[in-house]
């Protein structure tokens, strides 16, 4: 049903204390289940008795240090021997790394989110230069409805790379940079585009999140610039960011507060050839609503919904990431709307869903905002 790729059996509980006779028993069960994948776990102690195939970690020490007492230096991943205590490597895999030791929102500021950004590359680049790590898993994909005590006092623990309705941060772009152009070309600029929205008013740095050779970058009317992948943060890392500071733009030319902010163009290259493009206005008004549906048909008889997302769109297509308007939802045909019928933007997005009631036939779904007028779509139940 949902399509499972499994790559490893867990067989142990969630971050539990190690139990000899327990987990030997859950290892073998597995093994006779399926022998043909390994085991693991979720482990959050040292130097834990190995029964598994894999030993599984979840490596939270990057941010670590900033606990009181902690005199650890800065660091992505722990060495593998530290953490199992044993004189031999063996298969390891982190299993969760980030989390709540930086939690964020899509909402968050532009300076919050980069640094969300930077701490997901990190421990990407870490993996990647250590041929002992096989590999480490973000927590987590999507933020996701939590109890009182571990939310953010919205009961939503804002741990991933998406927000609860599926839509990207930042960070998310952190990962699929790292694939090959021929499979699609990334080229995300990480910010908001707006001189005030930064300490001290400062635009640069900025980061340009690409699977691209390298990106220009211009402003308003002055000449663009050649940036590369910072190699010498990001060493081994498929697909390095390029960061763009004041060693490629004159201070003179972006200016600082009350000097006039213009337009942004970014393009990336591949083989000496432009291939992506990203404008971004100077001057960004509420232009246009965007509306989409997962699925243009659902099936009848069953239980059976889609997720609609709605965007607030400047001039030139992009997210407006301060609109926050409300937005008024109008459902018809054989559905029903979950949820209220009246909702806020949040960062210029807005998101919903609609099940279907039974019948057959055609769902309405309509969407209007006092700025940016109606926007309507169709959805077929048969």
């Amino acid at each position: 049903w949902n399509h499972p790729s499994i790559i490893i059996w867990g067989v142990r509980i969630n971050e539990s204390q190690d139990d000899h006779d327990f987990y030997t028993e859950t290892n073998r069960l597995a093994r006779e289940l399926d022998p043909t994948r390994q085991t693991g776990g979720v482990r959050y102690i040292d130097e834990s008795e190995l029964l598994e195939d894999v030993y599984t970690m979840n490596d939270f020490s990057q941010g670590s240090e900033e606990l009181p007492g902690n005199n650890r230096p800065h660091v992505a991943l722990r060495n593998q021997r530290e953490v199992t205590g044993l004189s031999k490597l063996v298969p390891y895999l982190v299993t969760e790394f980030n989390g709540h030791m930086y939690p964020t929102k899509r909402t968050d500021q532009e300076q919050r989110q980069a640094e969300h950004v930077s701490r997901h590359l990190r421990v990407l680049d870490a993996m990647h230069g250590d041929p002992n790590v096989s590999g480490c898993i973000g927590w987590c994909m999507a933020d996701y409805n939590t109890h009182m005590d571990f939310g953010a006092g919205d009961r939503i623990c804002h741990h991933g790379v998406l927000d609860i309705f599926r839509e990207p941060k930042f960070a998310a772009y952190a990962y699929a940079s790292q694939c090959e152009p021929a499979e699609g070309v990334v080229l995300k600029p990480v910010t908001f585009w707006a001189r005030g929205e930064k300490d001290r008013c400062d635009v640069l740095p900025l980061i340009v999140l690409t699977n691209c050779d390298y990106v220009e970058f211009q402003f308003g009317a002055f000449p663009p610039k050649r940036v590369y992948p910072d190699r010498e943060n990001y060493p081994h890392l498929p697909h390095a960011p390029v960061v763009i500071d004041h060693r490629h733009v004159d201070f003179a030319e972006i200016g600082a507060w009350g000097m006039r902010w213009q337009d942004g163009r970014f393009t990336g290259f591949v083989d000496g050839e432009p291939v992506a493009e990203v404008r971004l206005s100077g001057k960004a008004v509420a232009t246009a609503l965007e509306l989409v549906a997962d699925d243009a048909e659902l099936r009848a008889g069953e239980k059976d919904a889609t997720r609609l997302i709605v965007r607030a769109l400047d001039q030139l297509g992009n997210v407006l990431p301060v609109f926050d308007d409300p937005l008024q939802i109008c459902v018809t045909g054989p559905a029903r709307l979950l949820g209220p019928d009246l909702i806020a933007f949040k960062a210029g997005i807005a998101g919903f869903w609609v099940e279907t009631a039974g019948g057959t036939g055609e769902i309405g779904i309509e969407v209007s905002s006092r700025r940016l007028g109606s926007r309507c779509l169709t959805v077929q139940v048969r």
